[in-house]
């Protein structure tokens, strides 16, 4: 059933059109742990959105009114305390830009099945891949085309070119929002405020282009398993249809998330990571010199990128949250 499903290279949409009303076996999840928060309602998951913090970021850039930046600075450092993410307005994207942007998803995995199968591909890594159903003991409902830029700049040709223009002008944006972030970030861990604009580890980076088909089934399902990101900073980009659940609650905080599959939708999103570049993922991530002392020791092994990622892959996906083995005083086997 899984090498029939992925040799049509037709992704999760060319099952819904087909007209199924059942899910196949390959998509449906074993029950979670009690102590995970239960699928819920519509209902009850638009109220957990409500919940997470949103941050108005107007006025950050008025030197002249520090007090501003204070607030923000002050609501980032609690938010990322707490909660591990929190929702940005007056972030300085322009809505057409994240509607072309949407838009753009859409079109891409709204094409004819022909023009789509070109990008298809199962591998873990590469500059562009379309499905990323890969190494799993069950698929998620999704389908997914991710462009990776590893060495920190946009390339266009890279990106498919039925949405490439809005991508890319998004791209230009978000890194921008970016560099703001990491500013205020920074400052909100005591920092210098360039500490982490400048810090290598978080200058590649990798759009993901989700779009989740309305499912049959949805209470078997999900649009991506319980994990946490392997990146050092995710942006998220969505559609007004709400499905990204957060299951739970060190300075800041890596946030164990999942998404809902839904009877309507189609759900569509745009995440983008950002880690080391190329260069620099086997060098060391170490904790900031200026946040460690005998008082607070660090928590974590310096590690890299290069060796964190096979590990997160090999148990992140199955429900098993990969850090905790980094840290210093960590039990998890290799």
């Amino acid at each position: 059933m899984i090498k029939d499903f992925f040799e049509t290279r037709a992704g999760v949409k060319g099952l819904v059109d087909s007209g199924i009303t059942k899910i196949p076996n390959i998509f449906i999840y074993p029950p979670e742990p009690e102590t995970l928060l239960p699928k819920s309602s519509f209902e009850n998951d638009q109220a957990l959105a409500l919940q997470i913090p949103e941050i108005d970021f107007q006025g950050f850039e008025f030197e002249s009114e520090p007090a501003i930046r204070t607030k923000i600075v002050d609501s980032i450092r609690d938010a990322a305390q707490t909660w591990g993410m929190f929702r940005m307005v007056n972030h300085g994207v322009p809505v057409s830009i994240m509607e072309n942007m949407l838009d753009g998803v859409r079109r891409f995995h709204e094409q004819p099945l022909e023009a789509k199968k070109a990008w298809y591909s199962r591998q873990e890594r590469g500059q562009r891949i379309f499905d990323r159903n890969t190494n799993v003991k069950v698929a998620a409902w999704r389908d997914t085309v991710a462009c990776e830029f590893p060495h920190g700049v946009i390339d266009e040709e890279i990106i498919p070119e039925i949405c490439r223009e809005a991508t890319s002008e998004y791209l230009k944006c978000i890194l921008k929002v970016k560099q703001t972030l990491c500013e205020l970030l920074a400052e909100a861990l005591g920092l210098r405020r360039d500490y982490l604009a400048s810090f290598e580890g978080m200058k590649g980076f990798l759009i993901a282009c989700h779009y989740f088909p309305a499912c049959p089934e949805p209470e078997k399902t999900l649009g991506t398993s319980r994990h946490t990101d392997g990146s050092v900073l995710t942006l998220l980009l969505e559609s007004n249809i709400d499905g990204l659940q957060v299951l739970s609650n060190d300075k800041f905080k890596s946030v164990p998330h999942r998404v809902l599959a839904r009877s309507m939708g189609p759900r569509i999103s745009a995440a983008c990571f950002f880690a080391p570049t190329l260069a620099y993922r086997n060098e060391p991530i170490t904790p900031a010199e200026e946040l460690v002392s005998e008082e607070s020791p660090p928590i974590y092994k310096g590690f890299s990128i290069n060796r964190y990622i096979p590990f997160f892959r090999s148990k992140d996906r199955d429900g098993t949250i990969a850090l905790p083995h980094f840290k210093i005083n960590g039990d998890m086997e290799t």
